[in-house]
């Protein structure tokens, strides 16, 4: 069984804002294949005002249990706590501590991937498309190592936040009204400061996103944008379209997930492996979508 060849340790500290802890859960395999593994670092959904890590735990236990990653899940502050540019700050911060504390983690510090869902997806793009983006660093911890990445994989992540259709259905106020502190018309600088498609340049790391076309609340353009974009930047990217896939997916079927293997494998372990980029077809989900504040 997968929780047989793991081993989790939560709530470890990667800095602090303020006097706030910021905390992460590393899950590392029991038998790992190398002194020395990549690492994929989870980001969790919820609308930045909701979900935990310990959701990251879980979908990153089967992949660790391979023996050739360590997991780590990242806890950040939430909407309700703070407003943006906190969330982009801890992740960061977390990529560091990564970065800073790789041999104990027996982890190889120049190979890191990202993977976060809606909110969290927004954040990895945000991670690998920022880079190089001095104000955006913040100072939550380990301030003398990079934040930046080798390859992302983004399910459903918004991209930009300016685009003419409404995030969310256009219901107000919305999610993102909460991230920025305020309506979107009123914040258009803060906005843009918050579009992971603002940053896009030639040097950044290889994509995989991932989203449904059917997408109520994060409209499957966001990611058509985000593909753009980087293709013209002359960054490798790939998107995965999930036909009749709604937020979150719409069934995250074993396909979906081989895939996404098959990527981290590719950027992160060097394999000869090709990621298929033919669209899959949504699997019919066993309840109704999750909403954000649901």
């Amino acid at each position: 069984m997968i929780r047989e060849k793991v081993e989790v340790e939560r709530d470890v500290e990667y800095g602090k804002a303020g006097d706030r802890p910021l905390k992460l859960d590393v899950i590392k395999p029991k038998e790992p294949k190398s002194d020395a593994l990549p690492v994929v670092v989870f980001i969790h959904g919820g609308g930045w005002r909701a979900g935990d890590k310990r959701g990251g735990t879980v979908r990153l236990a089967p992949l660790v249990a391979t023996g050739k990653y360590v997991g780590v899940s990242v806890g950040y502050r939430l909407s309700g706590e703070a407003t943006w540019p906190a969330q982009i700050h801890d992740c960061k911060a977390a990529v560091r501590w990564v970065r800073a504390n790789a041999e104990r983690l027996g982890a190889d510090p120049n190979r890191i991937g990202v993977w976060g869902t809606s909110a969290g997806g927004h954040l990895v793009n945000m991670l690998g498309t920022s880079g190089d983006v001095t104000e955006l660093e913040g100072e939550c911890g380990s301030p003398d190592e990079s934040s930046r990445v080798n390859c992302v994989v983004a399910f459903c992540g918004p991209a930009n936040f300016l685009a003419p259709k409404q995030l969310a259905g256009g219901r107000r106020p919305n999610a993102v009204d909460q991230l920025l502190g305020g309506r979107i018309e009123e914040h258009k600088d803060l906005a843009r400061q918050a579009s992971p498609i603002t940053y896009v340049s030639e040097g950044d790391p290889s994509f995989l996103l991932v989203h449904g076309d059917a997408d109520n609340l994060v409209p499957y353009e966001q990611a058509e944008m985000l593909h753009d974009a980087l293709e013209n930047a002359g960054v490798d990217v790939k998107l995965l379209r999930i036909q009749g896939g709604g937020h979150g997916i719409g069934g995250r079927g074993p396909e979906v997930i081989r895939r996404v293997r098959l990527f981290f494998d590719r950027h992160l372990q060097g394999e000869d492996v090709e990621v298929p980029e033919e669209p899959i077809e949504a699997r019919p989900l066993a309840r109704p979508q999750w909403r954000p504040g649901t």
